[in-house]
């Protein structure tokens, strides 16, 4: 009798150990992170094409190193309440360090700065949730 009583206590407090370690292992996961880059307007197509499109391929090499990829790269859009920007970018990453690792690379920055100049843009990093 007293060996069921064991057991019993045994599968329990496992349970509880179990729990409390799954627990522990979502509290440590990160939301991942994504950098959004919503372009309002082009203003000169000739020098956006130039200075960001044709330099796509260098700062992919980046996105690639940092472990980031495209969740939208696109210019079409079905307007639900307001007017939808001209271009939108959106990047996800595991974690904000690799996202600002990109933005700091030079390629990048110089792509960014081509963009500032040709187009009416902003970018941001946004923290997602884990759920």
């Amino acid at each position: 009798m007293k060996t069921r009583y064991k057991l019993a206590v045994a599968l329990v407090a496992g349970a509880a150990i179990g729990g409390a370690a799954i627990q522990g292992l979502h509290a440590q996961s990160k939301p991942p992170t994504y950098v959004v880059i919503p372009i309002l307007k082009i203003n000169d197509a000739a020098a956006f094409k130039a200075g960001v499109i044709d330099k796509a391929s260098e700062t992919d090499a980046v996105l690639t190193a940092e472990g980031g990829h495209h969740l939208i790269r696109s210019q079409r859009f079905t307007s639900l309440d307001g007017n939808p920007p001209e271009r939108l970018i959106v990047i996800a990453f595991d974690s904000i360090e690799k996202a600002q690792a990109r933005e700091n690379s030079a390629a990048v920055k110089e792509v960014t700065a081509a963009r500032m100049k040709s187009t009416n843009s902003l970018s941001f990093i946004v923290e997602g949730t884990t759920d």
